[in-house]
């Protein structure tokens, strides 16, 4: 008697579930998840019909199709940096997940890119594609062809991205590659204040018609190259719409074929990005023993954990991200509006609370290995020692960096009569935040996940680090009131002679600050210790 067999459904159809399989089941893990998912849906559709919108009303003005292949040149480089910034962002986007599955690189390849067309963000691709073609498309050709950029450039895109991660994946997933993903994260931060720089010149300049000569460039690079067909098309030059199209199709075939070969070798070679050579026998390292930071470092408990801080900073992926993006966007945005001309010393106190902030959720950035940590506090005294050496660790940083920022911006501003009141109310509010963030830490910490490149809460603890950093940073603005009413009665009163005064006292209010908050939060810190080890500890 033989036994009726039900039809293998397709590898492809798999994958599609699959995919759909994870995005339900990670919005089913908590209540915050499935809110942000929904909202990242809806302000992304808000987003992309308002470009949409604005693409159509452009339809017709002679720098339409300039501005139309910008963008799909822009969401394309978008889609290949992506991997770069969140290679944890997607569990799909993971090729060495199914390294272990008996699959052939040519079926998984097009299961894989069909099963990546399906999420918020091809959705959006194709809906700014479609707006880009409305944007250019005139008469039959043109339509035609319009019919077929949308769809290949929306499979360009996502065939770009999963390309891009293959090749790199076992780097991006290993220590050096969230580095290297740090490092990422500075160039975006340079690069959008350059491009908000870029924006304004241009409106200086005189309009679109500046777009002129990188919309001829980038018209020729897929996937905008399908725009740029189906705008030549529109014109009458269909020789030009052909090579175009034909060169954005060649390029979805090598990308394709560039992918499948990083499968091959993902599938095939030895993990290797992580094996590190063995030290020399002779070379002694610096790190087991005392080197110069632990000459330079007071002795006793408050060097110890000066020490132990600031080596968290240079090796811990997440703390290093933390800092480098506080003191890159700390010196970026009063820079920046420096050179733009509308800018003010008072920028410089975006330094102080950017670098402030850090000070928060103090025992959340050591994690599990916390409870190492507790093992050394039983009294008020032992947490006040603990608090104060992790400040004096931050402020070893932040102040002087502090000084620099506000001293470069006066230079490049020319405005040194501002310096010495402009520094006291920065030092101010670093003071504040400072003392705010050991309170903060007391009683309101939190998780930071370390097995995910793009989570900084652990699932449940949304609210206590809203109401840490916020509650912090409101704390903090009401703190530098005194200081802001000072600076605002001596500049109303005419009393510029004075205002030299708000160094010193910004300095020593700042100081006392950071005194005050360290008082509050050891006693809290001592009581509280079996509660912030279990929070530190979650997921």
């Amino acid at each position: 008697m033989s036994a009726a067999t039900s039809p293998v459904p397709s590898l492809t159809s798999v994958f599609v579930r699959l995919k759909l399989s994870l995005l339900k089941n990670g919005l089913r893990q908590s209540g915050g998840r499935t809110a942000a998912y929904i909202l990242s849906m809806v302000f992304g559709a808000v987003f992309a019909a308002g470009v949409v919108l604005a693409l159509v009303l452009l339809r017709g003005h002679q720098d339409a199709g300039t501005v139309a292949i910008l963008l799909i040149g822009a969401l394309a480089l978008g889609w290949a940096v992506m991997p770069l910034f969140i290679p944890s962002g997607d569990e799909t986007l993971d090729p060495s997940r199914l390294v272990m599955l008996p699959l052939r690189p040519r079926p998984l390849v097009r299961a894989l890119l069909v099963a990546s067309l399906v999420g918020v963000g091809p959705f959006l691709t194709s809906a700014l594609a479609l707006g880009a073609v409305l944007c250019v498309a005139h008469g039959a050709a043109g339509t035609v062809l319009a019919v077929l950029a949308v769809p290949l450039t929306a499979v360009t895109c996502v065939a770009l991205s999963r390309a891009v991660a293959a090749a790199n994946i076992r780097l991006l997933t290993s220590r050096k590659g969230r580095d290297l993903a740090l490092l990422s994260g500075l160039v975006i931060a340079v690069g959008m204040q350059f491009v908000n720089f870029a924006a304004q010149r241009l409106g200086r300049a005189g309009g679109l018609e500046s777009l002129e000569p990188a919309g001829a460039v980038v018209g020729w690079l897929p996937p905008a190259a399908a725009i740029g067909a189906v705008d030549s098309a529109s014109r009458g030059d269909y020789a030009v719409a052909a090579v175009r199209l034909l060169l954005t199709a060649a390029a979805l075939a090598g990308l394709v074929y560039w992918w499948q070969r990083s499968l091959v070798r993902l599938m095939v070679e030895p993990d290797g990005s992580t094996i590190g050579a063995a030290p020399d026998a002779g070379v002694r390292d610096e790190s087991a023993g005392s080197g110069l930071l632990a000459r330079i470092l007071p002795g006793g408990r408050t060097g110890t954990v000066m020490e132990r801080s600031l080596r968290y900073i240079w090796r811990d992926p997440k703390t290093k991200a933390a800092w480098v993006t506080a003191l890159a966007i700390g010196l970026i945005v009063p820079l920046v509006n420096a050179f733009q001309g509308a800018g003010s010393v008072y920028f410089a106190c975006f330094a102080s609370g950017m670098l402030g902030m850090l000070m928060y959720n103090q025992f959340g950035q050591d994690g599990s290995a916390f409870w190492m940590v507790a093992q050394t506090i039983s009294t008020p005294a032992d947490a006040y020692a603990e608090l104060r050496s992790r400040a004096l660790a931050l402020l070893s940083v932040t102040l002087p960096y502090t000084v620099l920022v506000t001293a470069v911006t006066a230079a490049v501003l020319g405005d040194w009569a501002k310096l010495p009141e402009a520094l006291g109310l920065a030092l101010g509010l670093l003071g504040a935040m400072t003392g705010a963030g050991a309170v903060t830490s007391a009683n309101f910490p939190y998780s930071i996940p370390q097995d995910s490149g793009y989570k900084n809460v652990a699932p449940g603890q949304g609210g206590l680090a809203w109401m840490s950093i916020l509650g912090g940073m409101v704390t903090a603005g009401v703190l530098c009131s005194p200081l802001i009413a000072a600076l605002v009665y001596l500049h109303v009163s005419d009393q510029q002679s004075l205002l030299w005064l708000l160094l010193p006292a910004g300095a020593l209010y700042g100081a006392l600050l950071v005194l005050a908050g360290l008082r509050l939060a050891a006693p809290r810190t001592a009581k509280r210790l079996p509660e912030i080890l279990a929070a530190v500890s979650k997921g």
